[in-house]
């Protein structure tokens, strides 16, 4: 029995097409997919929400010397913990890795400032966003997962595969 749907595609190709459409449905919400794919992501998907709920809070207060106008200060730096770091690394390996895009009328300077300090901003959203959302709604209904949902569609014309809607709640 398989563990897993085939999609028709070689092995390379599905991980690759999962590997986006996950980064796409958690960078916009939503995905709109055959239902079949929908399924997979949505396996995919859970997982990586629920390992960015559970390890979100592990950060560690670093002190470190700074030297400014000549003067040596020290400047305490919030730091990701072993198991957040780790966590970290895991999605940045499984999740493509999507870049902010610019706003209307922004100009390329302005661009460049706002995105700056961020140099991974689907992982960033997923620890500064989902996580303590997901976290939040947990422990308030006592409950873990459930983080996305499908909603059926009508076939699409042209080959009649099941369509359908996929939403991060």
């Amino acid at each position: 029995m398989a563990t897993q749907r085939k999609l028709g595609k070689a092995t390379d190709s599905r991980l690759a097409l999962l590997k986006n459409q996950v980064s796409q449905l958690l960078w916009n919400g939503k995905l709109e997919t055959t239902e079949a794919r929908a399924k997979e992501v949505q396996k995919l998907a859970e997982k990586y929400i629920t390992l960015a709920v559970n390890t979100y809070k592990d950060t560690v207060e670093v002190s470190k010397p700074k030297i400014v106008n000549g003067k040596e200060t020290t400047v305490t730096v919030l730091n990701d913990g072993p198991t957040k770091l780790a966590a970290r690394r895991r999605l940045m390996s499984n999740l493509a890795d999507l870049q902010e895009a610019r706003l209307p009328k922004e100009s390329a300077t302005e661009y460049r400032l706002r995105t700056k300090t961020v140099r991974h901003p689907l992982i960033e959203k997923m620890f500064n966003e989902y996580a303590p959302k997901f976290d939040k709604q947990a422990e308030e209904k006592g409950q873990r997962g459930g983080y996305t949902a499908i909603y059926k569609e009508n076939a699409r014309r042209g080959d009649g595969a099941e369509m359908a809607l996929i939403v991060v709640l």
